[in-house]
């Protein structure tokens, strides 16, 4: 069995990070008194809450595309590559609390991670099938 550490761990860490991101947003219920289940109120909550659902909305497209990337690229470029995501996710965080209106930076560079993740399987796959 061939294993992949550097994918695993970077999956391991991708989901400890959104397990931070929920924690942040129940922070921020106590913080600004928003009870369960309302998801609006006070504008930095709402903005917890939304980096954590944007991240949600994320995962289905780079958890898949990391871990075929390093089962048809690499074990190493694909966990490089996850780690730029998590940087991105990262910055995302920290500038769309501060200002909503910064968060192009950390959403930028994580899309682009996603994107290569899958262009590097499309032409691994497409490569092999001819």
């Amino acid at each position: 069995m061939s294993t992949l550490p550097l994918t695993s761990l970077v999956t391991l860490v991708t989901i400890i990070l959104f397990f931070f991101m929920g924690l942040r947003v129940a922070k921020a219920r106590g913080t600004y008194n928003i009870p369960a289940p309302a998801t609006s109120g006070d504008p930095i909550f709402e903005r917890h809450f939304r980096v954590q659902m944007n991240t949600l909305e994320w995962l289905p497209m780079f958890l898949p595309a990391l871990w075929l990337a390093a089962i048809w690229q690499s074990d190493m470029v694909a966990a490089g590559f996850g780690l730029v995501w998590i940087i991105g996710r990262i910055i995302y965080m920290l500038a769309y609390v501060a200002d909503p209106k910064t968060r192009s930076l950390g959403f930028v560079i994580q899309m682009l991670a996603t994107v290569v993740l899958i262009l590097l399987t499309l032409f691994h796959v497409g490569r092999s099938m001819l």
